[in-house]
């Protein structure tokens, strides 16, 4: 049988009682290291679960699939995702690489920050799309994400923007040399999300001043950190505020509000800076 299976969001102890089971029960267990992190190593996580887990980074499941499925019809193999399995496309598409190998794959999920985000207090119902907000580079700086958070408020929708992970990301320079060097691991922060919020707000309405419906520096946001964990942080404040604030360390997601209903208004007020 072919597992994927889901670690929650905190710490090593978030992983289910099937889950656990399933992993000291397994052959090789591999732990996926791109899409997400959790606030422990991954030594802490083999003392936990008694094992060794083998790393395995967007090349490998990517690009040597095969590898992690090989003789997974005759033993168990195990694959460890931080949140819940399909919280990612990535994960979607090795499931459906296993059925088409003829190989069984069951799924153990998990909270990811697709419900955990309840913890701010908003109502899950009123989320709409949901936006991931990439890292800009001095030649790459899409916003197209924009017009989706655009579209929740004018329904009166929340949105949950996940922000990028650069991690064994290959440097620019090693690509036109064709040699592996790869840049040091980065996690974009709710206050560098903001920044660029700003500059596309900024950028759209000095080409069309008709905008009205548009974010801008006091668009009421909610920074979620670290969810799960013994440091976990909500911050609500403008998106300008946001943008000056230093939130610790990843992971960052970070919520527009839309309406807000009065419960939901009551509750977040808790976190709320000026």
């Amino acid at each position: 049988m072919f597992y994927i299976i889901g670690l929650g969001l905190g710490d090593v102890k978030d992983i289910t009682v099937k889950g656990l089971e399933t992993v000291r029960k397994s052959k090789r267990v591999y732990l996926e290291a791109y899409t997400s992190i959790l606030t422990v190593g991954k030594e802490a996580l083999e003392r936990y679960y008694g094992c060794e887990l083998i790393l395995a980074d967007r090349e490998l499941v990517e690009q040597s699939a095969h590898e992690i499925l090989q003789n997974a019809d005759k033993d168990d193999v195990a694959f460890l995702v931080v949140g819940d399995p399909f919280s990612a496309t990535t994960h979607t598409d090795l499931s459906l690489r296993a059925r088409e190998a003829g190989i069984p794959c069951e799924i153990i999920h998990n909270a990811s920050i697709m419900n955990a985000v309840g913890c701010t207090g908003l109502q899950l119902y009123n989320f709409g799309e949901t936006v991931s907000i990439p890292y800009w580079t001095d030649t790459w700086q899409p916003d197209s994400f924009y017009d989706k958070i655009l579209g929740n408020l004018n329904r009166g929708l929340h949105t949950l923007c996940l922000l990028d992970i650069k991690v064994k990301e290959p440097s620019l320079e090693s690509l036109m040399k064709k040699k592996k060097d790869y840049e040091p691991p980065r996690f974009m922060s709710v206050q560098e999300a903001a920044i660029q919020l700003l500059e596309i707000s900024k950028k759209r309405i000095e080409s069309d001043s008709t905008i009205v419906n548009g974010l801008s520096g006091d668009s009421k946001c909610a920074g979620v950190c670290r969810v799960g964990s013994s440091t976990q942080q909500i911050v609500a404040a403008s998106l300008q505020k946001l943008s000056t604030l230093d939130l610790g360390p990843p992971l960052h997601s970070l919520v527009v509000v839309g309406h807000l209903h009065p419960l939901e208004e009551e509750y977040i007020a808790q976190f709320t800076v000026n």
